[in-house]
Parts: structure tokens; C-alpha cells; sequence
């Protein structure tokens, strides 16, 4: 699960002009402006979302596409990714918590 959340967070920084639509004030983080050059460079007929055969080519991201898809219209759009990142990310976090807690580490 871990290959596909990564290229999907990669994504996230596919699209510089997409990116001020989270906040005109903040900045965009390198792994954020890679993914959104890399959503546009997967968005071969440059709508603006991708398509299941536009990322067959990657196929961890192609399997991860279901999670992503979150109206299940067929396309992924860069706010999909971007929803999809902001909970993969929760959910990481999480985990590294009750990791590090069950190894006797205090919690965050």
C-alpha cells in the first residue's frame, strides 16, 4: 500500500497553478510541486483529471486509483489527490504513533 500512497503523494505536487486553490499564503512544499508537475505530465489529454488508462502506465498508482476516486466517477482529479494525501498522511501519522508507542516511546 505503501508504493501507490507514495506516487499519489508525488502527484500532489503536480500542479503549481492548482496548488494556490489550498491557500493563496501558503507555500508549496518540493514533494507538492512534484506532484502536481507530475499529475500534469500524467494528464495526457489535459483535462484537468485523471483518466484510469491515462495512469495505467503506472501501476501502483493504478491501484490506488479506487481510493483516490472519491465521487467513483472514473477520473482523479488534483483536489482527489490532494483529499486523498491529507488522509493518507493522518493516517500514517497515526501509525508511526502507535508504533512508537508500543516500543515504549512517548506519543506525540
Amino acid at each position: 500500500m505503501k508504493a501507490p500512497i507514495s506516487l499519489l503523494l508525488a502527484l500532489l505536487a503536480a500542479a503549481p497553478l492548482h496548488a494556490q486553490t489550498a491557500s493563496a499564503n501558503a507555500p508549496v512544499s518540493k514533494g507538492e510541486a512534484k506532484a502536481i508537475r507530475e499529475f500534469h505530465m500524467l494528464d495526457f489529454n489535459g483535462d484537468g483529471k485523471l483518466s484510469r488508462a491515462e495512469v495505467a502506465i503506472v501501476p501502483r498508482l493504478a491501484a490506488a486509483f479506487d481510493d483516490a476516486d472519491t465521487n467513483r466517477d472514473g477520473y482523479v482529479t488534483l483536489e482527489e489527490v490532494r483529499a486523498f494525501a491529507v488522509k493518507y498522511r493522518a493516517e500514517r501519522d497515526r501509525a508511526r504513533a502507535e508504533a512508537k508507542a508500543r516500543e515504549g516511546g512517548s506519543p506525540p
